[in-house]
């Protein structure tokens, strides 16, 4: 008897928000900017500049918003973005313990990612 719910896939997702990446694959190949958002349930980023998709919005009076058409960036999925390690390069992400905690970092230098400030 088959059922009807999906499976649970569970992959770790390595790149955070506030990390610099860059765009591997689609129509923005070579564009880099800094992930505003990560969906971790349907694996997709947010990346500023990237994926600009164009939207009409009506205007609304209450709000004091102002009709027309605007351009805001669109999701891309996380298989098309690489990290930029802090010398610009592209990088894979691994992980690792140092002490008690565990610690992202690049896998072609070997340097670790330091952790940004919310």
């Amino acid at each position: 008897m088959a059922t009807k719910f999906k499976p649970v896939v569970t992959s770790k997702i390595k790149i955070k928000r506030n990390d610099k990446v860059e765009v591997i694959a689609g129509k923005d190949k070579g564009k880099s900017g800094r992930v505003l958002r990560v969906i971790a349930d349907k694996n997709r980023v947010l990346v500023e500049g990237v994926m600009m998709m164009k939207k009409h919005v009506k205007a609304d009076p209450s709000k004091r918003t102002q009709g027309g058409v605007i351009e805001k960036e669109a999701t891309i999925h996380i298989s098309n973005v690489m990290l930029l390690d802090a010398s610009g390069n592209k990088t894979r992400i691994g992980l690792r313990n140092e002490g008690d905690k565990k610690v992202r970092f690049a896998r072609t230098t070997g340097v670790a990612i330091a952790e940004k400030k919310k």
